[in-house]
């Protein structure tokens, strides 16, 4: 079973030739790959699971920075190695949509109807696992950009 997550079967595609070395460094040709798909599915489904989790872990320690944003708030994190910054804006008006809410006019927008939100945190587990939660959760991986222009609306 997965740490994080079975790659799909289009992920696994875009991720075939990985695959491939994945298999040959672990002593595994191509006719024993075909041949353990047939007679042992569970093993060959083991072997994909910790292929996953390889390409998963790769992918979550490349994150710097997470947004989320919802009618009520916009998010921004720095996900830094051992814990999260994080800025976030809400209004005080529960009528504005804040999904609809842009980077680049931050520093016009925080005025006497909006909240600023300031805080870090440590990983309560290891860092990639706690990105992956929070990605699970509907926080894209983003630029930086949003997290740079909160930050910045704040001083």
């Amino acid at each position: 079973m997965a740490k994080y997550r079975d790659l799909t079967k289009e992920e696994l595609i875009t991720f075939e030739k990985e695959f491939v070395d994945y298999l040959v460094v672990n002593g595994i040709v191509a006719s024993d790959w075909e041949r353990m798909k047939l007679e042992n599915n569970e093993k060959a489904e083991q072997i994909v699971s910790l292929f996953s989790d390889v390409i998963m872990e790769g992918v979550l320690r490349k994150i710097k920075f997470l947004e989320r944003r919802t009618k009520a708030y916009v998010q921004a994190v720095q996900c830094l190695n051992d814990k999260m910054l994080m800025v976030a804006v809400s209004c005080k008006d529960k009528s504005y949509n804040m999904s609809d809410f842009k980077e680049g006019t931050a520093k016009e927008v925080i005025v006497d109807s909006f909240e600023m939100h300031q805080g870090e945190k440590a990983y309560h587990k290891t860092r990639e696992e706690v990105l992956f939660e929070m990605v699970s959760q509907g926080y894209d991986i983003s630029d930086g950009q949003l997290f740079k222009s909160l930050l910045l609306a704040t001083v």
